[in-house]
């Protein structure tokens, strides 16, 4: 369904072009696994920090995150979003405004989220976060097909689920997921790999740090044109409970993006040809609401289908926080990760627009 917006002067975040017009060449795409739109906007919530039920040592998390303007509150907590996209890019889905980004799919929860993401689809059938592979063909498959892209699409991961939900087999994209062997010459891989298998596991998986790191070494030894790099902590962290660690792990993933991004820029094959895509796959209970629970998120929770988006690129106009009431949903990013380099993406399943330029004349 084509979605009709009423707003002034506001440029989505990619116009749909072909592959001359665009400056794009390659994407980075990172997800934060459940990260509440609600700390993205408005910064750490006071009212889960006091909370010793979630916060052990509020008066440290207090001092680190807190201030009493917003807008510094937030800047706090996502140093490189509000710093670097906020001047530079865009950033989509604060609610305040009536500003939306949604699930288009039911369920809100991980796998459904991540097929929308990558498909384009939100498939009715896709309904648990089972090992099942995915049977739908998702865009990073359909970009690897493309000329000049074969072998050069690459996805890391914390969960373990990943490999499924794009479907390795299939796909024949790189997938390394949880404490993948990471089997390269380098020896910055040999020491990555014993980190990964040697280090704690608080979540059941390896740290984000370590996925990360891995990604970031393999972007500079095998020159990817698409990289997408999912971390997990934050939704893990919250399940349990843990507000404290939620919003340090959500600190240092924004701090893992801002050196991915000075990395791109110190690169020539990277720099000015490179478009960043922040999201995530769904969201929580709203903390502040009776029948809010922040910890929880699926298709009985209410408040759990609302998410962001931000990117920053050279096809991406500097419109900094979009304040303009309109809705966006998950499902159109697929398309537009292949719009933006130059690639009309189309599967056997039915696939949502991409985000356009929109302007009310």
């Amino acid at each position: 369904m084509i979605l009709a917006f009423v707003m002034m002067d506001v440029s989505f975040i990619f116009p749909v072009k072909t592959k001359k017009q665009t400056q794009t060449e390659n994407i980075v795409i990172v997800t934060l696994d459940g990260m509440r739109w609600q700390e993205l906007f408005g910064g750490a919530e006071h009212a889960l920090m006091l909370n010793k039920k979630f916060t052990k040592d509020s008066a440290g998390i207090n001092e680190k995150f807190w201030k009493e303007d917003i807008d510094e509150r937030r800047k706090e907590l996502f140093p490189f979003i509000w710093s670097v996209i906020a001047k530079e890019g865009q950033i989509y889905g604060n609610r305040a405004y009536a500003n939306d980004v949604d699930n288009a799919n039911p369920y809100k929860y991980s796998y459904p989220g991540y097929n929308e993401i990558f498909t384009g689809y939100p498939d009715p059938a896709v309904n648990s976060n089972d090992k099942i592979l995915n049977k739908n063909t998702n865009v990073l498959e359909f970009i690897n097909k493309q000329p000049g892209y074969e072998g050069k699409v690459a996805a890391f991961t914390t969960w373990d689920v990943f490999p499924f939900i794009l479907n390795q087999k299939r796909s024949g994209i790189y997938i390394n997921a949880d404490t993948d062997s990471l089997k390269f010459g380098s020896k910055n891989f040999s020491i990555l790999n014993d980190m990964q298998f040697l280090a704690a596991e608080p979540i059941g998986v390896r740290p984000d740090i370590i996925t990360y790191l891995a990604a970031k070494e393999y972007f500079k030894e095998y020159r990817p044109k698409v990289l997408f790099i999912g971390f997990d902590e934050t939704d893990d962290f919250a399940h349990n409970g843990m507000y404290d660690q939620y919003l340090k792990s959500a600190h240092a993933e924004d701090g893992m993006i801002a050196d991915l991004w000075n990395t791109i820029q110190l690169d020539p094959q990277y720099k000015n040809k490179t478009t960043l895509i922040i999201t995530c796959d769904h969201g929580r209970g709203d903390g502040n609401k009776p029948s809010g629970n922040w910890c929880e998120h699926g298709d009985d929770v209410a408040d759990a289908g609302q998410i962001w988006i931000a990117a920053i690129g050279p096809d991406t106009k500097p419109l900094g926080e979009v304040k303009t009431p309109s809705v966006l949903y998950q499902k159109q990013l697929a398309a537009t990760f292949a719009s933006l380099l130059g690639f009309h993406f189309t599967a056997e399943h039915p696939v949502a627009a991409p985000i356009e330029r929109v302007y009310k004349k």
